[in-house]
């Protein structure tokens, strides 16, 4: 992992998220432990050179470190908190964002075609990782010192990367949700939808229309995915969001609730302290003071 090291902190020379000249690709770095920060993981591979992260979903821990990798299949809520990181050894870690058709297009090959559709699986995972996949990671990382070679090779590197994943322990449950027709699949069309209308008021018997599935069987897929219920979901996104515009504006509580789909202030500010801690203009005041 030194040269995944060295190579993060040759960008990232100071604290904070650095887009690369590949956007799918970014760093991060930071030199201290972290408060939990509520973000929305897009569908990814993150990998830790350096430190120790833990990240919340629903109310499940996951922790991971050198040597591991997470892999988010959906579009997922989630709370992030960096537990292990000094000046001396500063957290360094990468993120690599993908689109399913993209998984979907690697398991089309001959070797990879036995995949069968399994029940529905939680759409985060942690797996170790393999050596194949750690030089397939450096080898798009490296492609960044000849940005002509980007836009030709760039694509080809993150094929590979996506098949050594797939060969990896949770390969399979990764599979799920790039195949067409799989309940996993039909419940990651519905997250994608979701996340495109979180402000809009929704019923899980809609949800599960979309999704060609019966309520019940709908309503225990999403949770095996999300660890939440759709109506959880949809709140988590809402805050987030909502945090996102109170820390970026000026704009007061009231009008961002509405904003992102509430009808009630009242019923805003007390689920953002339940998910907070504070309410939204005290701990975005805190957050501020932090930075």
């Amino acid at each position: 992992m030194s040269e995944l090291s060295r190579q993060i902190e040759r960008i990232a020379v100071q604290d904070g998220t650095y887009i690369t000249a590949y956007p799918a690709l970014s760093f991060v770095r930071s030199s201290e432990v972290s408060e939990p920060i509520p973000v929305v993981y897009k569908p990814s591979l993150c990998v830790i050179a350096q430190g120790t992260k833990q990240v919340l979903l629903g109310s499940e821990s996951y922790t991971y470190q050198p040597g591991s990798y997470l892999a988010a299949s959906v579009h997922l809520p989630i709370t992030g908190q960096v537990i292990e990181a000094s000046p001396d050894t500063p957290y360094l870690s990468l993120q690599l964002q993908f689109e399913m058709e993209q998984i979907l297009d690697v398991i089309q090959q001959p070797d990879l075609s036995g995949t069968t559709r399994q029940e529905s699986q939680r759409a985060l995972v942690i797996s170790r990782m393999s050596d194949p996949l750690h030089e397939a990671i450096l080898r798009l990382i490296r492609l960044l010192d000849t940005p002509d070679d980007l836009p030709v090779l760039a694509p080809y590197a993150v094929r590979e990367i996506l098949y050594r994943m797939l060969q990896t322990e949770q390969g399979n449950a990764i599979r799920q949700f790039a195949l067409l027709g799989s309940r996993a699949q039909r419940i990651a069309h519905v997250i994608e939808w979701m996340n495109r209308h979180y402000t809009e008021t929704m019923r899980v018997e809609q949800l599960a229309e979309a999704a060609a599935m019966s309520t019940s069987s709908f309503f225990a897929c999403f949770k095996e995915v999300t660890a939440m219920t759709p109506l959880q979901y949809q709140k988590r996104l809402r805050l987030t969001e909502a945090r996102k515009l109170l820390l970026a504006t000026m704009n007061d509580a009231t009008s961002v609730a509405y904003q992102v789909g509430y009808e009630s202030a009242t019923q805003f500010n007390r689920e953002y302290a339940r998910l907070f801690g504070q309410p939204p203009i005290r701990d975005v005041r805190r957050f501020r003071e932090t930075i």
